[in-house]
């Protein structure tokens, strides 16, 4: 028993230095939080935590997340030690040029990171995300004697997760859902940047949690493994989510430093490395130190992997031999395949049309009906944004394979929720709100983007056609900042048909986010027959017609409910003579994915007067209609009338865009 004690006791010095040299050598980094936590880290990565080093993507893994991101240096250590791939080179090189150990975890990068971690809370909010995707898809899959989705996700949570709101948003969901295969074990080191947690931070804690809903534990010291591990198994038996509270040390060992705020975001320097190896008896110049023994300890983790894959393997076997139609149907969407001969509805012409929220309501229901991996919810607009899935109950204790989930008034905890499902694998989620709430979400919907997750983002009321709600509800900057996030594909469909494309192009488009930007209010159908296929939205820009007679000497362009409006005024003007082109701009992002040739054949070069129409803000749109051209937006906050009164205060009407188009015709290039 001595015996072992030590090894594992030599293993934890082991995280804690190899940690803390990588970060000396960076002479950047946060060592205080894997000297503080490395006791607990490795019970739960050595004697709790189902995983094979050797295949970072077996689907029954159970997931870690570093929430407290800065402290990367100790999940890259463990993973290093465990045996991922990730070399003695690539930590030596922690925080450098094109490293695979960057300062924050980045998911898609380093082998093994589950998430992107680091805006505190969004790890938190991951995690319920995991657990949520963890518990529908064993409600849908599992029978009796074959759990075949049956994994734990876990977290190292910081004081500062537990300040950020988004971690209260998505407590409190947990903790009604009753998402009992959530553990979370919490540094409690009562230390931040400024200094003790005492000067900002000074309720109870467990008594929140328990509040929420969680089930809350104690560990008195968080360097005695034993104490922990006893912890994690009761959690593992409750039936409620959990907290463990482990009482901790930040930098422990470190003479001068240890339990003060200077330990936090800063190189130990050699000095203080030196003695905090002296006092824990480490050799004090090893840098990088990694004993045979532990080295041979640490890559138990692998043969234990490999052996609980495989047999997981086996029960699937058996499982594929007992119910060949629903292994066939998991093996699909684990491996993020789509089904055979799916599609999208296709819509009639109709003069009075529908909102594209309400085209967005019957597609998601067609798609649900073909991809039983399509889940999804709203942040209690459910109703407005018509995200509700008919059909199928929803996401609750009762009923874990519900597809429709409330998320309550909670749009920063859905975002990051919605990202964990996504991130988990096995499920197409999407999340809806108003778009001016967007900014509610923005660090999620940036997360997903910087990480290519395909998270979908539905955001209806889209404009000062939200009326009477007034300025605070409509969106006026928030397709321009939507459209300032990169990687993130952002469509603004402009009838049902186009709102069809867009939802086809999100369910296909799994190497990044796409946000959808619909109406409240009524827009006519296009006839198709007329005006061009409303696949060309998948090209980010395409013509709609050319109106006239000869070759067009003005472009109108627009996006979404303003298409209606260049269409109107386009068809006037070719009446009395004018030769012009209609462009729908759905996506500029996905516009300037195409090559030159496509785009000039769409705006041609030649052809210097063009007039953009958008109600929002014109930012951006002076790339698309050059120096000479005209743009038809709102800099300006909105109003609160009913929605046409708006429209036509705001000079958003086909007389307006008639006489700015006639002008632009009459000036002098």
């Amino acid at each position: 028993m001595k015996d072992n004690n030590k090894i594992k006791n030599t293993a934890v010095n082991t995280i804690r230095f190899l940690s803390a040299d990588a970060i000396q050598k960076a002479n950047s980094g946060h060592p205080g939080l894997p000297m503080g936590t490395a006791a607990i880290a490795y019970t739960l990565w050595m004697e709790h935590l189902k995983h094979n080093p050797q295949n970072p993507a077996w689907p029954d893994r159970d997931r870690f997340i570093l929430s407290g991101g800065h402290g990367s240096m100790l999940l890259y250590s463990l993973l290093h030690l465990t045996g991922y791939d990730l070399s003695l080179e690539d930590i030596k090189n922690f925080r450098q040029w094109n490293s695979l150990t960057p300062g924050h975890p980045e998911y898609g990068l380093t082998p093994g990171v589950e998430t992107t971690s680091g805006p505190l809370g969004q790890g938190f909010a991951n995690g319920v995300g995991f657990a949520i995707a963890e518990a529908h898809l064993a409600a849908v899959y599992n029978k009796p004697e074959y759990p075949i989705i049956d994994h734990y996700t876990y977290a190292l949570v910081t004081d500062g997760d537990l300040m950020e709101g988004v971690s209260s948003e998505a407590a409190s969901l947990a903790g009604h859902l009753k998402l009992g295969k959530l553990i979370y074990l919490y540094d409690d080191n009562r230390i931040t940047i400024e200094g003790s947690t005492e000067i900002a931070f000074s309720e109870d804690r467990g008594a929140r949690f328990e509040a929420y809903g969680w089930q809350v534990l104690y560990v008195s010291d968080g360097n005695d493994i034993d104490e922990v591990s006893r912890a994690i198994t009761i959690a593992k038996a409750d039936p409620r989510p959990s907290l463990i509270s482990c009482r901790t040390h930040i930098g422990f060992g470190m003479p001068n430093k240890q339990d003060t705020a200077s330990a936090h975001g800063s190189p130990p320097g050699d000095e203080e490395l030196n003695a905090a190896k002296k006092n824990l008896g480490w050799p004090i110049e090893s840098r990088f130190l990694i004993p045979d023994e532990v080295k041979e300890h640490f890559l138990s983790a692998r043969t234990a992997g490999s052996a609980a894959e495989e047999n997981w393997n086996d029960l699937f076997r058996h499982f594929e031999k007992d119910f060949p139609d629903e292994a066939l149907s998991l093996k699909r969407v684990l491996h993020g395949d789509l089904p055979e001969n799916w599609s999208v509805p296709t819509f009639p012409e109709d003069p009075k049309g529908m909102a594209t929220r309400a085209a967005s309501g019957k597609v998601i229901n067609v798609l649900a009906g073909q991809i039983p991996e399509l889940i999804g919810g709203s942040a209690d607009l459910a109703p407005s944004n018509k995200t509700w899935i008919d059909g199928s109950p929803a996401f609750q204790v009762e009923d874990y394979s519900g597809r429709n989930l409330h998320f309550g008034v909670r749009e920063n905890g859905m975002g990051s929720i919605i990202n964990g499902m996504a991130l988990h694998g096995g499920l197409i989620p999407y999340g809806a709100t108003f778009l001016v709430f967007s900014d509610y979400m923005r660090p999620a919907i940036r997360v997903s983007a910087l990480s290519n997750i395909p998270s979908i983002w539905v955001f209806t009321h889209d404009s000062i056609g939200v009326g009477e709600d007034g300025p605070t509800h409509q969106p006026v900057e928030h397709l321009a900042a939507l459209r300032a996030i990169p990687g993130l594909v952002v469509l603004r469909p402009c009838d049902a048909n186009e709102t069809a494309q867009a939802w086809a192009y999100a369910i296909q488009h799994r190497n990044g986010p796409t946000a959808l930007a619909l109406t409240r209010q009524n827009l006519p159908t296009l006839n198709r027959d007329i005006y061009s296929s409303a696949k060309g939205l998948k090209q980010g820009a395409y013509v709609l017609a050319d109106l006239g007679d000869l070759e067009p000497e003005v472009i109108l362009m627009a996006s979404g409910s303003e298409v209606d409006l260049i269409v109107k005024a386009g068809e006037r003007l070719a009446a009395e003579g004018v030769n012009l082109r209609l462009v729908s701009i759905p996506s500029w992002e996905l516009f300037k994915g195409q090559d030159q040739t496509y785009r000039d054949l769409v705006l041609p070069p030649k052809i210097r007067k063009r007039v953009a129409v958008e109600a929002g803000i014109s930012q951006g749109w002076r790339e698309w209609v050059g120096d000479e051209g005209r743009i038809l937006a709102i800099d300006r906050y909105g109003a609160s009338a009913p929605a046409g009164k708006i429209f036509e205060e705001f000079g958003f009407t086909v007389e307006n865009l008639i006489k700015i188009t006639e002008n632009l015709l009459r000036s002098v290039e």
